[in-house]
């Protein structure tokens, strides 16, 4: 394959597909009405998951594209805090009965900016609104550079499982390039204080295509973070939209790599990775052998959510905090984006839901053809419609975009199986946006 017709794939605007429809396209149609009869119908005895956002941090990174509140002090934290409490009593209200809840993720933002008290305090809340079980997966989301072992050990006490550091590189020129100055040493010890109190599922997520970094940087980053031997690592590629995300303006352009830069990078990580014992899982992540991810995929039961790669199986998200996602069997939703926003809602006694999106028939078969491709590079088209009661020709025939993936010799197509080629994977989310009927299907 020619190498320009590799970029075309590699630098195509897309959507990461970590569920489908996407965010961009859902509709404020769906509104608090909606979720709160979706809540009402959830069956009392299938266990859901929880998503809890706290969009606060220290500093802001340049690189970053997520909302959130830079903050020295502790006040503003604990007021938004007190409303997610709000939130989750609400919530919960709408159910019959405390749903059973296998999964508990803290996102951010910087979630563990709240004190081992606060901490403490909102997992008892949960657990007196939802009947959590004892085997629930715990997780939380850290910055090793704010993290203290006082709060290392309320993760313990509270059952935490699995914490997820924010490393990005380890490269000091590329750190001071997106301003975030974050050494090994300090990685380190936040990783010994958490194995220490019990939190043994360890998770670092990896940037290339950053200001100034360049292959043998990001070799050498891999190479400090497996030394630590994390459960699972993401390798995320950096998106640079200035004209969305203003901080990322701080970046300088002219230091950013370019598309071939940037896949000589992903490429020198995932061999590094894969050298040192790790399991390739889907897009952009990978996983020591006897992680739940390389389980989950080896029985097909590897799943996509807004989190990104996952083994949950359950079928409901209940997301708590500003712009935080939900998923029920209807549908989805979005809380408010902004904090004030969430919060007005809240304080008024009502849900915070802002848009949403309400499944039909044709987006269930999408979604599960998308989740596929996905997850193991494949899709069995004619099955997952079986499954659906759909035929599969409107799905395999009404897209060229599908027929220009194979003659560019991105994907092999027999009997309606379709299989990303495995030097490919990098651009699966092409495969996946033939399927999309939000996006232009013809272009490449």
């Amino acid at each position: 394959m020619q190498t320009s017709t590799l970029a075309k794939y590699r630098e195509a605007r897309l959507p990461w597909y970590t569920i489908y429809p996407t965010v961009p396209d859902f509709s404020e149609t769906v509104g608090p009405s909606a979720y709160m009869e979706w809540l009402r119908n959830l069956p009392a005895d299938d266990p859901v998951s929880l998503y809890l956002h706290v969009p606060f941090c220290r500093s802001m990174c340049w690189y970053c594209g997520f909302p959130t509140t830079i903050t020295c002090h502790d006040a503003p934290i604990l007021d938004y805090l007190a409303m997610v409490r709000d939130e989750i009593r609400l919530v919960s209200e709408q159910a019959p009965q405390a749903l059973p809840v296998n999964d508990v993720h803290f996102g951010g933002g910087t979630p563990t900016l709240m004190g081992p008290a606060e901490f403490l305090a909102l997992m008892e809340f949960l657990g007196r609104h939802f009947a959590l079980e004892k085997a629930a997966t715990i997780a939380v989301e850290i910055d090793p550079r704010t993290f203290t072992e006082d709060m290392a050990g309320a993760l313990g006490e509270a059952g935490v499982t699995r914490a997820s550091l924010g490393v990005q590189s380890f490269d000091p020129i590329v750190q001071k390039a997106i301003n975030r100055v974050q050494n090994v040493e300090q990685t380190a010890a936040a990783v010994e204080m958490l194995r220490r109190h019990g939190v043994s599922r360890i998770n670092f997520d990896l940037i290339f295509g950053l200001p100034h970094q360049t292959v043998q940087s990001c070799v050498e980053t891999a190479r400090a973070a497996v030394a630590m031997r994390p459960d699972r690592l993401a390798v995320f590629c950096y998106s640079h939209i200035p004209a969305l995300v203003e901080n990322q303006r701080l970046i300088e352009e002219a230091s950013l790599p370019d598309s071939a830069g940037r896949a000589e990078q992903d490429a020198a990580m995932a061999v590094t990775l894969i050298a040192a014992g790790y399991c390739e899982i889907g897009l952009d992540h990978f996983a020591l052998p006897d992680d739940e991810l390389v389980l989950a995929q080896k029985t097909g039961r590897l799943r996509r959510n807004s989190l990104g790669y996952s083994a949950d199986t359950c079928k409901t998200l209940v997301g708590f905090g500003a712009a935080a996602i939900g998923r029920v069997g209807e549908g989805y939703i979005q809380n408010e984006v902004t904090r004030d926003a969430y919060m007005q809602r809240i304080s008024a006694g009502r849900l915070a839901t802002s848009k949403g999106w309400r499944l039909t028939d044709d987006d269930r078969v999408r979604a599960a053809i998308i989740e596929r491709l996905m997850c193991d590079l494949e899709a069995d088209v004619p099955a997952i419609c079986a499954t659906y009661g759909s035929n599969p020709i409107r799905f395999l025939d009404s897209t060229e975009r599908l027929a220009i993936l194979a003659k560019d010799g991105i994907v092999d197509i027999e009997n309606g199986r379709i299989r990303v080629r495995r030097q490919h994977r990098f651009v699966v989310r092409a495969v996946a946006a033939a399927f999309d009927a939000f996006r232009d299907r013809t272009a490449p």
